[in-house]
């Protein structure tokens, strides 16, 4: 089958197929090339999504991403990302091998057609202009002939007449002679051209027009393959990105799966536990009996003097908050008013605050303290000005224990990270001085000191900042009941601070209309009394299992109290992994344990110890 020679006569038609053929191209291209925006919003309306729900930094939603369920919807909306991008991926390959690749293809299908259909064009005006060449020949022949009879008859009439002249006859004669010569030329040139153009038109129509088709005819099929094969990219395009997206939705079914309700629940209670007892029992009061008694001092002072004073860990004891809310009642009774016990001199990481209790003060009725609340304004208006979100006192005694604890505690994570920051600031200070010194083209020395001296304060200022903190927060600790080991202990890294720096911290506070309130004669005795049972928990400690080994990656020089010395290359036993303050501790040997910091080894966890954690 060739156009060729089944087609011959339809020029006009396959121009305008082959035109036809073009556009259906385009319009591919076009449809693609929609295609690609297409998938290109898609893509950014699903990047906007996923950034909208994102919990804002610093904010109060970023707290809520500790529970599961949270934190699995945060890992969604970082698999819509990534699914977002696969989008991206498709837009940009379609692009690139389709839409631009059709797009020249079809510039150059253009320049080929006006080629094939330029070349027929040119052939069909020659033999155009031969067939007019025979024509004009044909019609001087004819004409001659037709000059040649009637000078033939001309002669022969002019030959019968017997009253014309010898000389005219002669005349018409010769007339007629030249009238057939020019017949006979115009019959010869007539023959000529005929033949040529006979010659001219079979190679037309056996040669030059089936080449031409035949170019048309495979262009047009060259175009055919190449929109299928389009086609086949086109749904590649889309295919290579399925298994990323199966990845992405398998992501947001793993969060799904890991969604813990038991561990929100526990998180729950860590967030809001306040650490106070239960009230207990109301007493019964007998007003049948005539004394004189203030109602409240009465009922309030007799619910206490009716009871032991209890030891920490004990039943709970009796409280009363009949006239006022629940959470006035517990900064009211909670607030610190002596100065916290003296921070450790060592600055070991397993440093345990333990110094000499607070002096007594004189017993004060529960009572006189509610009358007292209720009847002090500026008081009363302290407390409203907590509620309405005003100024957070510094060692947090606005808060129940249990949360004022967390605060410290993280208070004192924060502090830790400053000075780190600070010591390897100096540190790089340190090291470029030695540089200078050495070289001292490259810099002045001296150019250092005063950025040396400013890091060295900083640092300075940060651990007392740092010892305020961890003295707040061994009074709170001394304060609430017995706690597991793993979460008493503390990552005191520095020196001691002066027990001067403690008290003038505590007077500020009391000082401070906030902080101004009388503690209880009993609470003081039980701080004496977990201080006790402080110490006998750590004499009576068993040794910790060891939940792994690890190897010492640098050489470190334990100096501190409660820190361990290690050799590179040496392999120890893990007793107790780093709990976010950057050190771990470990056992050698049995009989010699300590911390070192976590990045100068390399953990080897065992997945079936007890407290190993499990990493995915």
């Amino acid at each position: 089958m060739s156009w060729g020679t089944e087609l011959w006569d339809q020029f006009d038609n396959l121009e305008k197929h082959t035109q036809w053929g073009i556009d259906i191209l385009e319009k591919y291209i076009k449809f693609v090339k929609e295609r690609t925006e297409i998938e290109l919003s898609y893509a950014k309306q699903l990047r906007n999504l996923s950034k909208k729900y994102q919990p804002k930094k610093n904010s109060k939603e970023e707290e809520e991403y500790k529970y599961t369920a949270c934190k699995a919807f945060l890992s969604t909306l970082n698999e819509m990302n990534d699914y977002a991008g696969q989008h991206e991926v498709i837009s940009e390959n379609m692009t690139s091998q389709i839409t631009v690749d059709l797009m020249r293809y079809v510039q150059e299908l253009k320049q080929e057609r006006k080629s094939n259909f330029h070349d027929g064009r040119k052939a069909q005006q020659h033999i155009e202009t031969c067939w007019k060449q025979l024509e004009s020949s044909k019609r001087r022949f004819e004409r001659d002939c037709k000059e040649a009879d009637r000078a033939q008859q001309y002669f022969e009439k002019m030959d019968a007449d017997i009253n014309v002249t010898k000389a005219d006859v002669e005349k018409a004669r010769q007339q007629a002679q030249l009238r057939h010569q020019m017949a006979e030329d115009s019959k010869a040139e007539y023959s000529s051209i005929l033949q040529r153009f006979n010659q001219e038109q079979w190679e037309y129509y056996h040669t030059h027009i089936p080449n031409i088709f035949q170019k048309i005819q495979e262009m047009e099929e060259r175009r055919i393959v190449r929109i299928g094969e389009s086609m086949k990219t086109y749904a590649e395009v889309d295919r290579q990105v399925i298994p990323i997206i199966g990845k992405c939705l398998d992501g947001i079914v793993k969060a799904a799966e890991s969604i813990d309700q038991k561990n929100d629940s526990q998180l729950v209670v860590e967030a809001y536990k306040s650490g106070f007892e239960p009230p207990g029992d109301i007493e019964f009061e007998d007003y049948t009996q005539p004394m004189k008694r203030t109602v409240s001092e009465n009922s309030l002072s007799s619910a206490k003097e009716g009871k032991p004073e209890l030891k920490f860990g004990g039943k709970s004891r009796g409280k009363l908050w009949p006239f006022i809310k629940k959470n006035k009642l517990m900064s009211l009774l909670t607030s610190p008013h002596q100065p916290p016990p003296p921070p450790p001199a060592s600055a070991s990481p397993s440093a345990v605050p333990n110094g000499p209790q607070s002096p007594k003060q004189q017993k004060e009725p529960l009572s006189h303290r509610f009358n007292e609340f209720m009847t002090s304004k500026p008081k009363i208006h302290c407390f409203r000005s907590l509620k309405r979100g005003g100024a957070t006192p510094e060692d947090f005694s606005n808060l129940p224990p249990e949360q004022r604890r967390k605060k410290l505690q993280q208070k004192v994570d924060e502090l830790n990270k400053e000075i780190q920051k600070e010591t390897d600031q100096r540190d790089a200070i340190t090291k470029m001085k030695d540089v200078y010194l050495k070289n001292p083209q490259m810099g002045d020395p001296a150019s250092l000191d005063h950025k040396l001296a400013e890091a060295t304060q900083n640092i300075e200022k940060l651990r007392l900042e740092t010892q305020k903190f961890e003295a707040w927060l061994a009074e709170v600790e001394g304060r609430l009941p017995a706690r597991s080991d793993q979460a008493r202990r503390q990552s005191g890294l520095y020196d001691g601070q002066t027990h001067q720096t403690v008290t003038n911290c505590a007077q500020d506070r009391e000082s401070s209309p906030d902080g101004s309130y009388t503690e209880e004669q009993s609470q003081e005795s039980e701080l004496k009394v977990l201080a006790t049972d402080f110490d006998d928990e750590f004499d009576d400690e068993e040794p910790l299992p060891a939940i792994g080994t690890c190897k010492a990656l640098y050489t470190f020089e334990g100096q501190n109290e409660g820190t361990i010395s290690v050799v590179e290359g040496e392999m120890l036993s893990v007793i107790e992994e780093d709990k976010g303050d950057g050190w771990t501790r470990i056992r050698r040997n049995e009989d010699e344990e300590g911390y070192v910091p976590t990045s100068y080894v390399e953990v080897y966890l065992d997945k079936n110890a007890k407290g190993a954690k499990t990493y995915i």
